[in-house]
C-alpha cells in the first residue's frame, strides 16, 4: 500500500473540534478535503492511506466568511469538510498525523 501524492493532495488534514470528537465517538473521522474532491475519491483516499474500510461519506462545504483584514475587506477561503464513517472494528487515530 504505497499512498500518491494526489491522495495527500485529496486530504488535506484532519479537524479535531468538539463536533468533530463527538462524531468520533460513533465511528466518524473528519477531514478537511480539497474543495473539487469527490465522495469516491475521498473513500479512495482514506482507504488507501490509513488502511481501513470506510463505509460511507458525507461532504459540507462551509462558505469563507467576509473578514476585516488590517482595515481591508477580505475574504476567507470556502472549506469542504469529509465526515468518513468507518466500517466495524475499523479505527483512524488523528492525533498522530498523516
Amino acid at each position: 500500500m504505497s499512498a500518491t501524492p494526489e491522495q495527500y493532495d485529496v486530504i488535506r488534514k484532519p479537524i479535531i473540534t468538539e463536533k468533530s470528537t463527538m462524531a468520533s465517538e460513533n465511528g466518524a473521522v473528519v477531514f478537511e478535503v480539497a474543495i473539487d474532491s469527490s465522495k469516491p475519491q475521498i473513500k479512495a483516499a482514506v482507504e488507501e492511506l490509513f488502511g481501513v474500510k470506510v463505509k460511507a461519506v458525507n461532504t459540507t462545504i462551509t462558505k469563507g466568511k467576509v473578514k476585516r483584514f488590517r482595515g481591508q475587506m477580505g475574504k476567507r477561503k470556502d472549506v469542504k469538510k469529509a465526515y468518513v464513517t468507518l466500517e466495524e472494528g475499523n479505527t483512524i487515530d488523528v492525533t498522530t498525523g498523516l
